[in-house]
């Protein structure tokens, strides 16, 4: 028996070769290729369509956008990453771990939306009972919630045709296979043709879509990256599945801000949003201790409070210790270079651990003075004052760079009763802040000079 043609095909471009290469050449990435069976030709000239039916020839100018409103799924956490609501012919890629509540959330979503729309649940995962007791499990009312358990694209468009639902969920992408390809559901050829014979439906009837995605070991969404440029809006589920919440950040959204995180609380009854989050990432010390310090970061358009700890110990190696949790590990050992280099504190025979704490991951170099502050403070075995925050960049030089949103970020402090803040002196306001008093600062030195005056 013949043996059926293969070919090599990335999982992260979707690039093809002929042979098994170590280096993907389109995008460059490495052990990228995999073998896959060759898709015989579709026949006919009508399989591609433009996202928007036919194509006319016009002026940016004649375009009258409309300006439609956003469908509210109820949950006001997952509408603010969402950027207001869920956008009539949008489609969204919800990524996670197994098991965070990717399926729970869009349940209690689709239920509160039926309500009032017409929505339809895809379970490719799933039969229709399980899904009934997960529901009842949560205690929703799903009455007007239609449910399809269904993984062939053919069959689903035909429904989603019929049916013409405002809302439908594919849950999930990677279990959807086509009948006009012969690799199996999951594959990356599959998960591409899908999600674009989706994608492209979505447009051309108005239809919102929201794709449930796995993610692989290193945290990625799996298949294709592809299938991000497709979507509209990336979603991707954060937090440890052995604590009780859930954060939700937009990579990617066309139509919102980029980084909005919502946070939720896992409960028995689902999801909960948490309208104060700031209390959840500050530790409840009776007393100030050595080694804390509380930043104020900003997460799309919202302050956020978390509180950076360190612990700096002597090493009982010749290589001392580096660990970040929550930061990235690359910009601590630039932080403990510059420490050392323009305000003579050393750590070069140091252990040194630093994590943020609740489980939420700092992205923005906004960090880097509370991440400094809180080492010195654990290095000189000295509690910073409890009432005190800070934010700044560190450059190479020791200067402290400015941080967007300077003023909401006081605000957040002051609201929440901080009484000191140590920033950037182009953050400083021009006006005084009600309810705390602002210390700007140029360098990293000045930046322990304060501080010992703060704390004296």
């Amino acid at each position: 028996m013949a043996k059926g043609k293969t070919v090599f095909t990335c999982t992260e471009c979707g690039g093809q070769a002929a042979r098994w290469q170590g280096r993907c050449p389109q995008c460059g990435t490495w052990n990228t290729l995999v073998e896959t069976a060759v898709e015989a030709a579709a026949s006919g000239s009508g399989r591609y369509t433009t996202v928007a039916g036919a194509g006319k020839l016009q002026t940016l100018a004649d375009i009258r956008p409309r300006d439609e409103q956003r469908i509210a799924t109820g949950i006001d956490e997952f509408d603010r990453v969402l950027g207001g609501g869920i956008v009539a012919g949008g489609v969204v890629l919800l990524g996670g771990d197994p098991g965070i509540g990717k399926s729970t959330l869009l349940l209690q979503a689709l239920a509160s939306l039926a309500a009032t729309q017409q929505v339809l649940y895809v379970s490719g995962e799933e039969s229709g009972e399980q899904v009934a007791l997960r529901a009842q499990r949560l205690q929703i009312e799903a009455g007007g919630l239609k449910l399809l358990p269904e993984i062939s694209l053919e069959k689903i468009l035909a429904v989603l045709e019929a049916e013409a639902p405002r809302v439908a969920v594919i849950d999930s992408i990677q279990t959807v296979y086509s009948e006009a390809l012969q690799s199996a559901p999951g594959s990356v050829a599959q998960v591409r043709e899908c999600a674009a014979q989706l994608t492209r439906f979505a447009k051309q009837r108005g239809i919102s879509i929201i794709l449930v995605g796995h993610v692989t070991k290193e945290g990625a969404l799996a298949g294709p990256r592809v299938l991000e440029h497709m979507v509209d809006t990336v979603l991707y589920f954060e937090g440890d599945t052995h604590s009780s919440f859930r954060l939700v950040r937009a990579f990617k959204n066309r139509f919102g801000a980029v980084n909005e995180l919502g946070v939720f609380a896992m409960t028995e009854r689902g999801l909960r949003g948490v309208s104060n989050p700031s209390a959840l990432f500050l530790s409840g010390h009776g007393r100030a201790v050595p080694g804390s310090c509380v930043l104020v970061a900003q997460e799309g358009t919202r302050p956020l409070l978390v509180e950076i700890q360190a612990l700096v110990d002597e090493a009982h190696s010749p290589s001392p210790r580096r660990l970040a949790v929550g930061i990235d590990g690359n910009r601590l050992a630039m932080l403990l270079a510059v420490l050392h280099r323009h305000a003579g504190v050393g750590c070069f025979d140091q252990d040194v651990f630093v994590n943020a704490v609740g489980g939420v991951r700092i992205n923005e170099p906004a960090a880097d003075l509370a991440v400094v502050l809180a080492m010195v403070s654990s290095l000189r075995n000295r509690a910073l004052p409890t009432k005190l925050a800070a934010f700044g960049e560190i450059g190479l030089t020791g200067e402290i760079r400015p941080a967007p949103r300077g003023q909401e970020r006081l605000r957040e402090a002051a609201k929440l009763g901080f009484t000191h803040a140590l920033i950037p002196k182009a953050n400083a306001p021009r006006q005084e802040v009600a309810g705390i008093q602002v210390v700007a600062v140029e360098r990293v030195d000045q930046a322990l000079e304060q501080l010992r005056s703060l704390a004296a």
